[in-house]
């Protein structure tokens, strides 16, 4: 499986970016996706998780209300909307799948496939 992010950038605090991840090959493999995020000097965190049936969905608090996960089956992508930014939401922004239906797995050593990751900055 192949995982491949976009849409990240610059913006101000305040401010909305919508990523997305390109997943192919052994889609057929993948029961659910999930974006995680990592700061300089931070360890990677959970940010979002969604089945691919799309059935459930499930958010770290830090981002509930703000962003929101979704899936596009008939293109093999999931989004992460991101609204209401704010400079603490800095980081690489990273794709990852799991062949695991797990409904909260927010553990990065939970997921088998990961992308190389987008940079977001939010400015203050």
């Amino acid at each position: 499986v192949q995982l491949v992010e976009s849409g990240g950038g610059l913006v101000q605090a305040g401010g909305s970016l919508r990523l997305s991840c390109a997943a192919s090959g052994g889609i057929c493999s993948i029961a659910a996706m999930g974006w995680f995020r990592q700061a300089p000097g931070k360890e990677r965190e959970f940010v979002a998780r969604i089945l691919w049936s799309g059935s459930i969905r499930y958010y770290t608090d830090s981002v509930k209300g703000r962003f929101t996960i979704s899936r596009d089956n008939a293109k093999n992508t999931v989004y992460l909307q991101m609204n209401s930014l704010k400079p603490e939401d800095t980081a690489v922004y990273y794709c990852a799948a799991d062949r695991g239906y797990g409904g909260t797995r927010t553990r990065s050593n939970e997921y088998d496939y990961w992308g190389r990751g987008t940079q977001v900055t939010v400015s203050s």
